[in-house]
């Protein structure tokens, strides 16, 4: 009898845990999954089989308004079931039932986009293009505005992701808050392309420029303490001009530090200046501005004068366990080289720990994934979908695993049933013949050859994955693909970088209920006046068991007057009034400077190089 008592237990142990992981959240709460930007989804529904018969669900509404460059979210756990979350470039928020794809909240008056009087650009309208992020903890999403008026400006938002109504002290008004050593934030000439990222309870907003590269425009990280939005905003940027972030998975992180690659730099004279780089930030965000702080290959110069960016796709945290360096940061670029630097000690202007010519890489999310056959990363060049291995040796080298064409030019994004078994990579043919396409991660093999098509969709678009599910978000439309034999509950989500696992944010369980509702007035969203001047008053920010709302006012003479009432259900009313508030102090009004002209954009041969689209 005495052996039999372990053994129950161990039984015991071990049906629990299966209770447990069948109720486990499953939340995709940012760009590409993972703050590492991996772009992996662990669900066991995805074996081969069942992958390759997925069956487009036609029951799905998904309807929206407005051109998608987002990513679409998936969070659970709050009063309205499952939820898609998704944005429009026409400053559109959307809250769909993740089952019916029907409308939950939805917000169509946070502002006018910008459809005209921008110096250069390919995109229009431009309101809301980088990926959103949502904060388990309190419930609420972050996401960049650009809002027409007398002056353009850049605006980052919080909302109660279960009700749409915007929470208390926000948004946040980027051109009278963020300036750094003396550079000032000038959201004509700026544009948020890139994912947000949330980190120890700072929001932070990348920012690059249009394309054709106009104007005196910077290289931006924004940084909004979420629990401090009225007076906490930090920022860097790079020093020379230009130097976007460009690409669409925006800001990476280890959970400590972020990682960002800014593109090509001008008028430096040869002196670098923050451009052709990958940069790692710590919290604020804040550049120690020493070597081991940033990276930029000896060439640097040459790819400034033929606009051949670095960061023509965003960084990418792998680890490769048994390398040395294990602990790695990957940037694709114009130039057609994959360079691999060690994310510890970057090591300044010099050569990478590892460099391999890949293909020419250029607006698009790239993935990163492991099998028992080794680490790879995956990304689109051209019409085709390419895998390379990093190898488990010291150093570490890139070596080709498998390529394969296809019509299109969609980013890719993975699934595996248990984090490395039945790695699945899944491509849309974006700006092609718009269907989904499934691979072996392993050997390219065609496991789903999708046929129905989407329509309105885009090169730097993925898609995500979620409880058998997978959604992709184009214009004008939310699509749904499902397993078959019903809805199945995997575990969480996990992530294949241990470093780059998220904080508390990714497997906190919320707890907030109806009750937990900020509310604000009609006038809780500042708007543009032509000197950047806005004094708003605002209370704390509400968290994940607010005892109190807020009523923010802005002075504010601008062509739109946002309110903060979802076009919905109105939310269940607080419990309580808050008391405290704080004021923000606006940054002196800048004095106007010329942003020039477009300048022309020189094409080193042999291959003629895309702007920035």
């Amino acid at each position: 009898m005495k052996s039999s008592i372990p053994t129950f237990l161990l039984l015991a142990a071990e049906l629990l845990s299966a209770v447990a992981d069948a109720n486990a959240q499953v939340n995709v709460t940012q760009k590409n999954n993972n703050l590492s930007r991996d772009g992996l989804y662990t669900d066991p529904a995805f074996t081969p089989a069942n992958a390759a018969n997925l069956v487009r669900d036609l029951n799905f509404d998904g309807t929206i308004v407005g051109n998608v460059h987002a990513q679409p979210l998936y969070i659970e756990g709050g009063p309205n079931g499952p939820m898609i979350i998704v944005v429009t470039a026409s400053n559109n928020i959307y809250a769909l039932n993740a089952t019916t794809g029907a409308v939950i909240w939805q917000r169509t008056d946070i502002g006018p986009p910008v459809t005209s009087g921008l110096p250069c650009g390919n995109i229009s309208p431009v309101g809301t293009i980088g990926t959103p992020v949502v904060d388990l903890a309190s419930r609420s999403l972050y996401f960049d505005a650009l809002i027409d008026g007398v002056t353009k400006k850049h605006f980052i938002y919080s909302l109660n992701v279960d009700t749409g109504a915007t929470n208390a002290g926000w948004p946040v008004d980027v051109n009278a808050t963020a300036m750094y050593n003396g550079i000032l934030f000038t959201s004509l000439v700026q544009e948020d392309r890139g994912a947000l990222a949330l980190v120890n309870g700072i929001v932070y907003v990348p920012y690059s420029g249009y394309n054709g590269d106009c104007g005196a425009y910077h290289g931006w990280v924004v940084g909004v303490q979420i629990n401090n939005p009225s007076t906490g905003v930090g920022a860097w940027a790079t020093t020379a001009s230009k130097g976007g972030i460009w690409g669409h998975s925006g800001v990476a992180s280890d959970g400590t530090n972020m990682f960002v690659i800014t593109g090509n730099t001008s008028g430096t004279n040869g002196v670098w200046g923050g451009g052709e780089a990958i940069i790692r930030l710590q919290a604020g965000p804040f550049w120690t501005g020493m070597p081991t702080d940033y990276w930029a290959p000896t060439n640097w110069f040459s790819l400034d004068q033929g606009d051949t960016d670095l960061g023509g796709v965003s960084a990418m945290l792998i680890d490769v366990p048994g390398a040395n360096p294990s602990q790695l940061v990957l940037a694709t670029g114009k130039d057609g080289n994959a360079y691999l630097l060690n994310r510890n000690n970057l090591g300044g202007i010099t050569a990478p720990v590892a460099q391999l010519s890949v293909g020419f890489v250029i607006g698009q999310s790239s993935a990163t994934y492991r099998t028992n056959q080794g680490t790879y990363f995956v990304f689109r060049a051209s019409n085709q979908v390419k895998a390379y291995k990093i190898t488990a040796t010291t150093p570490p080298t890139i070596i080709s695993a498998w390529t394969v064409s296809q019509s299109g030019q969609g980013s890719p994004w993975v699934t595996t049933t248990d984090g490395t078994n039945n790695a699945i990579v899944w491509v849309v043919g974006a700006q092609g013949d718009g269907k989904l396409y499934g691979y072996n991660g392993d050997t390219g093999a065609v496991i789903y050859a999708g046929t129905d098509v989407m329509s309105g969709t885009r090169k730097w678009n993925s898609g995500m994955a979620a409880r058998g599910s997978v959604y992709i978000a184009n214009d004008n439309k939310v699509y749904a693909f499902r397993v078959p034999a019903g809805t199945p509950t995997p575990t969480p989500t996990a992530t294949a970088t241990a470093t780059s696992t998220p904080t508390a944010t990714a497997t906190s369980t919320p707890t907030a209920t109806a009750t937990f509702t900020p509310t604000a007035t009609a006038t809780s969203t500042p708007t543009a006046t032509a000197t950047a001047t806005a004094t708003p008053t605002v209370a704390a920010t509400a968290t994940a068991t607010p005892t109190a709302t807020a009523t923010a006012t802005a002075t504010a003479t601008a062509t739109f007057t946002p309110t903060s009432t979802p076009t919905t259900t109105p939310p269940p009313t607080p419990t309580s009034t808050p008391t405290a508030t704080s004021t923000i102090t606006p940054r002196p009004t800048p004095t106007p400077r010329s942003h020039g002209t477009p300048r022309g954009r020189p094409t080193p041969p042999p291959r003629p190089i895309p702007p920035h689209g």
